[in-house]
Order: structure tokens, then C-alpha cells, then sequence
């Protein structure tokens, strides 16, 4: 049995026939950017021992967005940050908290939310990171919810980005398939068109070595002999994570759906952190939820860490899948392990 999920926040006045509104706090803006770049299975097996047929069948991936080599997590945030703004009709100068998860800063120090919230240009408001791997923007949702909801900051900016490419082993086969660069984004506040109904996160750091990157810390500082063994990359039990990552979002959901009232079937779209496609269809078939109700949004991005959510998020909204009236379940599962989930109410837009 996985550890239990920390008390979870959660709108004590919902009601599962949809009558009452009011919630934690609300969406009311969202944004996405992919880096222009792509890189596809083809070119990868140029110059790594796979091919396209060999990924497509163990991830469901076909391409990811790379970051080019002038650009940083900041500068993806930036642009989906400004997208999220300018959908919530609203001035940087009106944020008054910024959040960036990210596995990825620019650099070590300073947080990556102050380039952010300095090329944003309202000096002033208060802006960190949140570490939580790839559960990383449900941390920070859970946050800027409660700081929302306690009247403590009334707008907040949260951003999900990482550059995965920039601590990938292109030696090593099994990892180097998986990962893309991208930013997700969305603005919380205390009304918008997406109600976040529930929040919960969790953690278990007696897994923390299933994912990690072993050098470039305290414990290892960088050296040549870091840099010559690859340990600033990404590493990975990959059968150990696929395990416990279905076993963990399955069980997330089904608290969430039983903290509000309802059951896993009455969730109109479930979305998990787009991770592999493999692992986001065994938590549909642990949950017998409908195979069309189970968002997989990863063929063209890759697993983009903490942004994975946001621009399944933003992609399902430009495809036209998420309606007014939804009950939405997004799940993420990531490095220490982390993990977290929320549970939205998409209602009619205001103007």
C-alpha cells in the first residue's frame, strides 16, 4: 500500500449535481507554448540504436518539441505565462504571486520565477519554484489554491515548464525516447471558468532513487569525472516507475472521486501526467474508465515533466474536448516520488 495522501483541500459545498458552484478558487486563464523545434523518431534512430516502430509501441511517442540552444525554462514559461494572461484578460502587473515548477531551472540560483517575473515586468510580486518533478505543477496548483482561497493573494500565476532535453542521455536507449521541452500555465484566482473543486498532494521518499539525477548537488558536486559519467542526466527504473505510477494515480483518483461525492465513471475526462502512453492506459483499465474518457496527449510531446498537465490542459481546449459543465480529474506522478491531483468543474465563460 502506497503512503496515505496528506489531508486534501476540497469544496465542502459541492454537490455532484453540478447546482453549487463555489469552489477552492478557479482558472481563469490558460496557455501553453512547444518550442518551434522538432525532434522525431527518425532522427532519433539516426543516431540512437532504435527506431520509430520500437518507440511508438513501448511509449506512443512520434515526436517532441526541443528548446533551442538560445533558449531557457524561463524563456518557455515566459511565453506560455504571457499566453495564460492575456486568456485570463489581465497585466502582469495584476499577479500578485508567481509559481514555476520546474525540474529544469535556468540555473541553480536565483529561482527561475524571478527572470520570469522579471521579463514579466511587475517587479515586486513575490515568485519561487516549486520541486516536485513531474507533479511539480499540481504542487504548485495546490498553492496558489490555498493562497487563493485563505484571501492571502488574489491572482496567482502558476507555470509548469521544463527543457527534459537538457539532462537527457542520448547513450542510453530507454530514457532518451521519452522526453521533450514545453510550458503549460494557467492563472488562478477566485473566479474563472474552471473551478478547482478538490486538491491533493502526497510523498514518498523512501522511492526517491527511482528517479533522479545523482550528481550536481551537495552530495555530488559537479566535477570532470561527473560531467565524463553522465550523472547530470536523467535516470530511470523504468519498470519499477511504470508500477508504481499506475498503481499511485489510480489511487489518487479514486480518493478524489470519493472525497467529492462521486464516482471514478461520473469523471467526464481523466487527465494524468502524459508520462508514456503505456502507463496513462493502465491507470484507464485499473479505473475501468472508457478509453475515450482517458486524455492521452503524448505522440507529439513527449513527457514534458510539470508541463505535461497544463498543455494537455490547453491542447484538449483547442480541440474542442473540454465543455462547460466537465468534471475533470488531472493526476500527476513524479521524481521523490511525488505526486498530486485535482479535481476541476469547467462552466460557462463569463463575456
Amino acid at each position: 500500500m502506497s503512503p496515505q495522501i496528506a489531508e486534501p483541500l476540497v469544496s465542502r459545498t459541492f454537490e455532484s449535481n453540478g447546482k453549487d458552484s463555489r469552489a477552492l478558487c478557479s482558472i481563469s486563464g490558460l496557455g501553453h507554448y512547444l518550442p518551434e523545434h522538432i525532434l522525431t523518431n527518425e532522427q532519433l534512430a539516426n543516431t540512437v540504436d532504435t527506431s520509430n516502430e520500437w518507440i511508438v509501441e513501448r511509449t506512443g511517442i512520434h515526436s517532441r518539441h526541443r528548446v533551442a540552444v538560445d533558449m531557457a525554462t524561463s524563456d518557455l514559461a515566459f511565453r506560455a505565462g504571457s499566453a495564460a494572461l492575456a486568456d485570463a484578460k489581465i497585466t502582469p502587473k495584476d499577479l500578485d504571486l508567481i509559481l514555476v515548477a520546474t525540474a529544469t531551472p535556468d540555473q541553480p540560483v536565483p529561482a527561475t520565477a524571478c527572470y520570469l517575473q522579471s521579463r514579466l515586468g511587475c517587479v515586486g510580486v513575490p515568485s519561487m519554484d516549486v520541486v516536485a518533478g513531474c507533479a511539480g505543477f499540481g504542487y504548485a496548483l495546490q498553492m496558489a489554491a490555498a493562497s487563493v482561497k485563505s484571501g492571502m493573494h488574489r491572482r496567482v500565476l502558476v507555470v509548469g515548464a521544463d527543457c527534459l532535453t537538457r539532462i537527457t542521455n542520448y547513450k542510453d536507449r530507454q530514457t532518451c525516447i521519452l522526453f521533450g521541452d514545453g510550458a503549460g500555465a494557467v492563472v488562478v484566482a477566485e473566479r474563472g471558468f474552471v473551478d478547482v473543486l478538490y486538491s491533493a498532494i502526497g510523498a514518498d521518499g523512501t522511492a526517491a532513487d527511482l528517479i533522479q539525477i545523482k550528481a550536481g548537488g551537495s552530495r555530488e558536486p559537479a566535477s570532470a569525472a561527473s560531467v565524463a559519467g553522465a550523472r547530470h542526466t536523467l535516470e530511470l527504473r523504468g519498470r519499477d516507475v511504470f508500477k508504481v505510477a499506475v498503481r499511485q494515480m489510480s489511487e489518487c483518483i479514486k480518493q478524489a472521486a470519493e472525497a467529492v461525492g462521486v464516482g471514478v465513471g461520473d469523471f467526464d475526462l481523466v487527465i494524468p501526467h502524459q508520462a508514456n502512453a503505456r502507463i496513462i492506459e493502465a491507470v484507464g483499465r485499473q479505473l475501468e474508465v472508457r478509453e475515450d474518457r482517458v486524455v492521452i496527449d503524448i505522440a507529439e510531446t513527449g513527457n514534458m515533466a510539470s508541463a505535461s498537465i497544463p498543455v494537455a490542459l490547453g491542447r484538449a481546449r483547442d480541440r474542442g474536448i473540454l465543455h462547460a459543465g466537465q468534471l475533470v480529474v488531472v493526476v500527476g506522478f513524479g521524481a521523490g516520488t511525488t505526486w498530486a491531483c485535482q479535481v476541476l468543474r469547467l462552466r460557462e465563460r463569463d463575456g
